[in-house]
């Protein structure tokens, strides 16, 4: 059993020079390619254990979901969520679906809408309505580069399933190139079942700015968006939470707007964003860069005692060989099984591992491994896997 963190070997040295030779013929593993970057910190003083290139930008591939959802943390609150509203305008004849940016909506919460929409109606003795959908919270375009892509759905406003055309909750699959109408139309669908007269097909328009809220579905809280996001590697949330925290600092929500706002939270937070630049928030763009120092040091400020609603980037983390997208890395009996918590990342030619894992001083050591030119993703995970669980081995 591990002694408290932080309780024991607070003031224990750490042998930097062990680690380095222990480290430096892993890092030059042949899958790991032609260029490979590294940092290593101990999250309780910010040391630096172990460098390779670590201010170099890097393709990060997913690990940069952790600078996304620790600015979204930062600046919205693990207790935020995100709201989806349906407005019936002045003369009750026109509903308005407001998409509010949650791409976890649901039928089922439609369903309830629905409800709540019929009571309205009804005590106002409306006999029927046109129903429009209004996007207009996001701005810019809806496509990821990538896209089309069975990785990520259209980027909008509203959509209901991440736009699986599946009864899927995460990893790839067919998405509709029409998320915000077919959520409309289902919505319409669910109006009819209430007992609401729908007059013609949804359309998009504006709610009027005089129009009252009927009904009101709210997603889970951002700590538990942010957790879901980390552990299954799930590029809708991403690029959601990337917009809500570009709405929250007065940007628009696009692309270009969320970079802009991810950078400057992360800013505040003091960690050195020196070469980094946010494409995306998901990580699927391969013009994101961010340096293995910026990594390791946004898991440091995710371990600080002293900012409790950063956690759930460290506690969204998958376990090696438990949860996740590590679920199927570590073998039952591996060193490192259960003992890594860390994001994975994987392009065409990139591979990354960041994380944290408890040495044998007990101590939480923060690490930041990314790589590019790797050939196969077959020999580049276990290459990356083996640098941490060479960390869980050190220290003693």
């Amino acid at each position: 059993v591990l002694p408290a963190l932080g309780t024991t070997t607070q003031d224990a040295p750490q042998d930097a020079a062990g680690l380095r030779d222990v480290l430096a013929p892993l890092i030059g593993a042949p899958g790991l390619g032609d260029k490979g970057a590294a940092s290593v910190i101990d999250t309780a003083t910010g040391e630096q254990l172990y460098g390779k290139g670590a201010t170099a930008p890097m393709t990060p591939a997913s690990t940069i979901k952790i600078a996304t959802t620790t600015a979204a943390l930062s600046v919205l609150g693990p207790d935020h969520r995100i709201a989806t509203t349906a407005a019936l305008s002045p003369d009750s004849r026109t509903l308005t679906l407001v998409g509010g940016g949650d791409p976890t909506l649901s039928k089922a919460a439609l369903r309830s809408m629905a409800d709540r929409v019929a009571e309205a109606i009804r005590e106002d003795g409306t006999p029927s309505v046109r129903l429009t959908y209004d996007l207009s919270r996001y701005t810019g375009p809806v496509l990821h580069p990538i896209s089309p892509n069975e990785n990520i759905a259209p980027v909008t406003a509203l959509m209901v399933n991440e736009g699986r055309v599946n009864d899927t909750d995460r990893g790839p699959a067919k998405r509709t190139d029409d998320p915000a109408g077919d959520a409309a139309r289902t919505f319409a669908v669910a109006l009819k079942k209430a007992g609401v007269k729908v007059t013609g097909a949804p359309r998009e328009a504006r709610a009027a700015d005089e129009a009252r809220t009927v009904a009101t579905h709210r997603s889970a809280p951002l700590d538990a968006l942010v957790e879901r996001t980390l552990t299954n590697s799930d590029n809708d949330i991403a690029e959601a939470l990337a917009r809500q925290t570009a709405i929250a600092k007065g940007e628009s929500a696009s692309f270009a707007g969320a970079r802009r706002a991810v950078a400057n939270e992360l800013k505040k937070l003091k960690v050195p964003v020196g070469g980094a630049h946010f494409a995306d928030g998901s990580g699927l763009d391969r013009k994101d860069r961010v340096t293995p120092a910026l990594l390791t040091a946004l898991l440091a400020r995710a371990a600080d005692p002293d900012r409790p609603g950063l956690r759930p980037v460290l506690t969204g983390l998958p376990i090696a060989g438990f949860s996740g997208t590590l679920g199927g890395r570590y073998a039952p009996d591996a060193e490192g099984t259960g003992l890594i918590r860390a994001k994975t990342g994987t392009l065409f030619g990139v591979n990354s591992l960041a994380g944290t894992v408890v040495d044998r001083q007990g101590r939480l050591l923060a690490f930041a491994f990314l790589a590019s030119g790797s050939i196969d993703a077959g020999e580049a995970e276990p290459a990356l896997d083996a640098l941490a669980t060479a960390l869980a081995g050190t220290g003693g």
